[in-house]
């Protein structure tokens, strides 16, 4: 019987250290993780986990899509509302790039900031199936709906306003 007990508290000890490897290994790969940054049209770098606590809105358009154009301003005025809870972000749907994109955001009368990569993938968002179409990140930064058409004001709200934000 005493062998069979060291025996078991030796392989106990054994999985109890193997667990506590695992358990380490795990929290470091988390710490190791780089921030995802994106680059911004006006210049410097934003990353979503820096706008945590920040409902996040990421817009695609397009320089033909007129439901974009009717969309744009409604973003414009909701994002000089809510400067402390909101971000407002672009995406050129197109993936232009250089002068022609800053032209474009110019055309458009984009005041809020356009993203030069797009964040989908990273997301972990499926393509998209039209324009305009409006990504929602919840204050803990994690997707919390894909909005399909051209927003207002009104329904820009009601997102801020929903209790899961």
């Amino acid at each position: 019987m005493l062998k069979v007990t060291c025996l078991s508290v030796a392989m106990l000890r054994r999985k109890a250290e193997g667990l506590l490897l695992l358990l380490i290994l795990l929290s470091l790969y988390g710490c190791g993780k780089e921030e995802i940054r994106y680059g911004l049209l006006a210049g410097g770098s934003v990353s979503f986990e820096e706008l945590q606590g920040k409902v996040v809105l990421i817009n695609y358009w397009a320089e033909w899509c007129r439901p974009c154009r009717i969309e744009i301003p409604e973003l414009n005025h909701f994002a000089q509302q809510h400067p402390d809870n909101v971000r407002v972000l672009s995406v050129n749907f197109d993936g232009v790039v250089g002068e022609n994109l800053f032209e474009q955001v110019q055309a458009l009368g984009i005041e809020f900031d356009t993203l030069l990569q797009d964040p989908r993938i990273d997301l972990a968002v499926l393509a998209s199936s039209g324009l305009p179409e409006t990504i929602v990140l919840n204050r803990k930064g994690e997707v919390q709906q894909v909005l399909f058409g051209p927003q207002t004001l009104q329904s820009l709200e009601a997102i801020l306003d929903a209790p899961r934000l």
